[in-house]
């Protein structure tokens, strides 16, 4: 039996960008890779020729809990392993980087998990 690569590419057209995500993240997870995107240099440009890189680790920083403190409590005590009073405190304190150096893709899924309970995020 052949892979059918356009039925593949068909199917990945009609999926949503969380079902993307958990696709990627399967098979990093099945073959140990990393579908990071290598950090690429750029020679020359604009300004006097200096060099340019592209991010590869970003910070997800909690800017407010917003009205749902509680639930945003308990999900940055799951991401982040402190203990609950560690993470009211956490929550107490903001703005404040719940995770640092992290992909892309965990950084945006860490961001969906904490604006699904109503806080602000930002991604640097």
């Amino acid at each position: 039996m052949a892979f059918d690569t356009a039925a593949f590419l068909e199917q990945v057209k009609e999926m949503t960008v969380s079902d993307l995500s958990a696709l990627v993240k399967a098979i990093e997870e099945e073959f140990d890779v990393s579908a990071a995107a290598p950090v690429a240099v750029v020679a020359g440009g604009g300004d006097g020729g200096g060099v340019e890189a592209v991010q590869t680790e970003f910070d997800v920083v909690l800017q407010s809990a917003g009205q749902k403190k509680i639930a945003v409590i308990k999900v940055v005590k799951e991401i982040s392993g402190l203990g609950l009073k560690e993470s009211k405190e956490f929550v107490d304190n903001l703005p404040k980087a719940v995770k640092e150096k992290v992909s892309e893709a965990e950084a945006n899924e860490l961001k969906e998990k904490l604006e699904a309970e109503g806080a602000t995020v930002e991604i640097k």
